[in-house]
C-alpha cells in the first residue's frame, strides 16, 4: 500500500510540474496537445496524476515546454538521480531554463526576461 501511495504521489508531482511549466509558457492544454500530438484529454489526465505517460509522451512534452527530457523522466521515476541531483547519465536533471522557470522568487515577466537573455547568449556562442 505504501508503494502505491508513493507511486501515486510521484504521478501527481509529475502532473503538477507539467501543469506549472505549461502555464509558465502561457499555453492552454489544447495548444500543448497540438505541439505534442498528444490528445487534450490524455494530457489533462497526466496533469491530474491519473495516467502514467510513456517515455515518448514525456519527451514530446519536454520539447514543447523547452524542458530537458531528463527533468520529466526523473520526475516520473524513469531516470535515477544521484544525491547531488545528477541523473545516472551524469547530466543534471534541472537545466538552467528549468531552474529559472521553477524559481518562486521571480515573477513571470522576470522569468521570461531571463530566459530571453540566456537564449540570446547561447545563440551568440554558436
Amino acid at each position: 500500500m505504501v508503494a502505491k501511495d508513493t507511486w501515486q504521489g510521484q504521478l501527481s508531482a509529475l502532473g503538477e510540474l507539467i501543469r506549472s511549466q505549461r502555464r509558465l509558457a502561457n499555453l492552454s492544454l489544447r495548444e500543448l496537445a497540438e505541439r505534442t500530438n498528444v490528445s487534450n484529454p490524455y494530457l489533462s489526465q497526466i496533469e491530474r496524476g491519473m495516467h502514467e505517460p510513456s517515455v515518448r509522451v514525456l519527451r514530446s512534452i519536454a520539447r514543447a515546454l523547452n524542458l530537458s527530457a531528463e527533468t520529466l523522466l526523473a520526475q516520473a521515476g524513469l531516470l535515477e538521480r544521484d544525491d547531488d541531483g545528477a541523473t545516472d547519465d551524469g547530466e543534471h536533471a534541472l537545466d538552467t531554463e528549468s531552474s529559472i522557470r521553477a524559481d518562486p522568487a521571480l515573477s513571470d515577466s522576470q522569468k521570461q526576461a531571463l530566459l530571453a537573455v540566456y537564449r540570446s547568449y547561447l545563440a551568440a556562442n554558436r
